[in-house]
């Protein structure tokens, strides 16, 4: 296993190019609105204060530990985790953690397409005017229309999944490295535009208050919550970082690298806040909303004040674009993958797992709408149920698919994965691989893998799984 081999899929031109599509990665739907909201509601400067602990104590341990596999590994996560057991003289079996992550993140693009499809409809909705002057109650119709009608969700998916899939079909660098280097500086001037927006509303200054008020009060309520979403929004347990990192040039420093990655990733999420909640404040609605932030609240905020349709159409293009980077790096270890095991081409491979992607999300469009009442997990007066028909109880199939997902595969991953890092790989093959500038720091890093990183995790799942 030399550590000067390359990967047969291509290699990044440099460790911008890496950033950019851990970035892309990392930054998503959550991102956009999920993380300016947990802000606010725990305590905002203060949470961003406990959440950058966290990122620094479990997320950026996690990203530098599939960094450095996939870039010693230089294959597909599944292979590379082999190859790496049998040079530690480990049992192979280590290789089904990266089976569960591709697995994974196959599962999550099933269902984030769908989402992301519903970005697509608004942006149709806001150029047509559609918005204009709508309040709470069309607000709600409008995008219960849009989820009870399958056909609709159906075009609006396989059109994301056909973009998704054109991108990786084209390889590592006419595809994907192409691709980010124009979505990533879209995303950034698309956001960039937002915030210039936000600060001509009038109530600017109360959506950074609403950010960054430093109340300690609220920060053990948020505590759980920073830990997860700090593990979650690096995009890490899928095996999505570790392919990234097998196309990482030799010469990049992975330290730092990904240090820059976690800062944009918070970046981006904090100016994401101070663009949106200010246009929620001038239209007089509150920024509670959760999930429905972005398909409700923010549409009836731009169909009510001035610029808000052009804006609209913004800020959904920053979504649809937010969304199509992450959906890039979750099918690519899978392709990557199939590719070194079956031989075939790239266009073959990719047309294959896309497809089924496809026919899985499937499953979720039909979760609102015409397949609502089947339920899974069902606990009532006759006992447990695997499967029921129901109204009440249960879990939807988009609503189990998630729960596996984000609840059980992604940090049971993710602690797989920091715990070979840690354990098994050879402790002077790490240090070669990670080649930091300042050696003496090389036990406090190698300490929070083998320890921390580990213990926050566990945490989490427990605290997920008991819930």
């Amino acid at each position: 296993m030399s550590k000067d081999a390359v990967s047969i899929h291509g290699i990044w031109a440099s460790r911008w190019v890496f950033i950019l599509a851990a970035t892309g990665s990392a930054v998503g739907l959550g991102n956009i609105w999920k993380f300016p909201y947990m802000t606010g509601v725990y305590g905002g400067g203060a949470f961003v204060l406990v959440y950058l602990i966290c990122i620094c104590l479990i997320g950026l341990p996690v990203m530098l530990a599939e960094t450095l596999l996939g870039r010693r590994g230089r294959q597909s996560p599944v292979n590379t985790l082999k190859t790496l057991s049998r040079y530690s003289n480990a049992s192979s079996a280590w290789s089904w953690a990266a089976v569960m992550g591709m697995t994974g993140a196959l599962l999550i693009l099933s269902f984030y397409s769908v989402v992301a499809g519903w970005a697509l409809d608004y942006i149709v909705g806001m150029v047509r005017g559609e918005f204009a002057g709508i309040d709470g109650d069309g607000a709600g119709q409008r995008f219960g229309s849009l989820v009870s009608d399958p056909v609709r969700l159906t075009v609006w998916h396989t059109l994301f999944m056909l973009l998704t899939g054109w991108v990786i079909a084209r390889g590592v660098v006419a595809g994907l490295e192409r691709t980010l280097r124009i979505l990533m500086p879209m995303l950034f001037v698309l956001l960039v535009a937002l915030l210039g927006y936000s600060l001509t509303t009038g109530h600017f200054m109360e959506g950074v208050r609403f950010l960054f008020e430093f109340d300690l009060a609220k920060v053990p309520d948020g505590i759980l919550a920073a830990m997860g979403h700090a593990f979650f929004t690096l995009s890490v347990g899928v095996g999505s970082i570790m392919v990234f990192g097998a196309y990482m040039p030799r010469k990049a420093s992975i330290g730092s690298t990904v240090l820059t990655v976690g800062l944009l990733d918070t970046v981006v999420a904090l100016t994401a806040g101070m663009a949106l909640f200010p246009v929620v404040f001038a239209a007089g609605l509150q920024p509670n909303e959760g999930p429905g932030l972005m398909f409700v609240t923010l549409p009836i905020a731009f169909g009510n004040i001035a610029g808000g349709n052009l804006f609209g159409v913004v800020f959904f293009v920053l979504v649809t674009v937010a969304a199509w980077s992450s959906a890039i790096s979750m099918l690519e270890p899978a392709v990557a993958f199939w590719i070194e095991r079956s031989g075939r081409s790239r266009v073959w491979v990719t047309s294959v797992i896309a497809l089924l992607c496809w026919v899985v999300g499937l499953g979720t469009v039909l979760s609102f709408n015409v397949l609502a009442d089947a339920r899974f997990f069902v606990s009532d007066a006759d006992g447990w149920h695997l499967f029921r028909w129901t109204s009440e109880g249960g879990m939807t199939f988009f609503e189990s698919i998630d729960y596996l997902t984000s609840r059980i595969m992604l940090p049971l991953g993710g602690l797989l994965f920091v715990l070979f890092a840690g354990w098994v790989l050879d402790r002077d093959v790490f240090r070669d691989e990670l080649a930091l500038k300042y050696r003496r720091l090389f036990p406090l890093i190698y300490s929070l893998l083998r320890y921390v990183a580990p213990a926050g995790i566990l945490i989490i799942l427990v605290t997920e799984l008991t819930k």
